[in-house]
């Protein structure tokens, strides 16, 4: 089903592109192949055939703006530096130009008199602007989908061995010890001294510490057990949902990593504030996920433990 809706989307969001760039084109929006006026001023004893920085102004409108004079072959051109005081026509050809600056213009000059120091200007062509922006922008998204599944497969790859090795080695069952009561309290249906209460109290400690990319396995992990245990495997266990509310609601003691890297040391300034705020939301959280047990009670989930855990427990 998500699958179709995404295909919705990218067909609506083609089909806005397509008539907004054909209303551009039909309206000339952007006033592709008008010859814009103007008047230079060269250096003193500048010579028009050769390279230099000038200035101009644009017929009509007041200031001097800044530009790099190009002789090509028979004709010249202009790279003209993009100014906030230029009129909103420029603006806009500098912003959706098919170039990959937006901080320059080039700019071919059609007709240019030597004396008069004057000449007329043509612009680029801009076309296709909410078409190339959509095409861009899934571009992007798959290039950033890719790097973070790239990332995400050693931290994950790491924090699962590490939860193979701390469930061999007997760790996850003495961490459980010290979570039972509260985790017994949130998951009373899993069974005492479970590998899952120790995964899960593993799983929280990331969260709190802002580590969100270590938290994401661990998640998967717990979710993983409590799913062996569901008697039902085509719904989700009143554990599971109790699981996903506090795993999304967790109490943020460190900011996140992500969130230090965009905002540094400002961040600091926000952490009583997350914390306040998250624990707010994990109480209500628990507090929903509670009522709705209450409406949905479930057996305890002592029958349905796999062979290789029933010695463990």
């Amino acid at each position: 089903m998500l699958n179709y809706i995404w295909a919705g989307l990218i067909i609506i969001s083609l089909i806005f592109a397509i008539g907004h760039d054909v209303r551009d084109i039909a309206q000339n929006t952007y006033r592709n192949g008008e010859i814009h006026d103007i008047s230079i001023y060269f250096p003193d004893n500048g010579d028009p055939d050769r390279r230099q920085n000038v200035q101009f102004r644009i017929a009509g409108h007041d200031g001097r703006f800044d530009a790099a004079w190009r002789p090509v072959d028979d004709s010249y051109e202009m790279v003209i530096s993009v100014d906030d005081d230029m009129p909103d026509h420029w603006l806009s050809i500098a912003e959706f130009q098919e170039t990959s600056t937006s901080t320059e213009i080039l700019a071919e000059v059609v007709s240019f008199d030597r004396i008069e120091a004057t000449g007329g200007v043509l612009l680029p062509k801009v076309r296709y602007v909410k078409l190339r922006a959509i095409t861009t922008a899934a571009f992007d998204m798959a290039e950033f989908a890719v790097t973070l599944a790239i990332g995400l497969i050693g931290v994950m790859a790491l924090w699962l061995g590490l939860m193979k090795v701390a469930e061999k080695s007997g760790l996850v069952y003495i961490i459980v010890r010290f979570v039972q009561p509260f985790l017994r309290f949130l998951f009373p249906n899993v069974p005492k001294n479970h590998p899952a209460h120790g995964i899960i109290s593993l799983n929280m400690a990331a969260n709190m510490l802002g580590l969100g990319n270590a938290a994401t396995p661990l998640g998967i992990k717990a979710m993983e057990e409590l799913q062996k245990l569901n008697p039902n495997r085509d719904k989700a266990s009143n554990a599971q949902c109790m699981l996903l509310t506090v795993n999304t609601a967790s109490v943020q003691l460190l900011p996140p990593a992500t969130l230090v890297a965009l905002i540094g040391t400002g961040v600091n300034e926000l952490v009583i504030a997350m914390a306040l705020a998250t624990l707010i939301s994990l109480i209500v959280g628990i507090t929903a996920a509670k009522i709705y047990e209450q409406y949905h009670p479930e057996d305890p989930h002592s029958d349905n433990i796999p062979d290789e855990q029933k010695i463990e427990v």
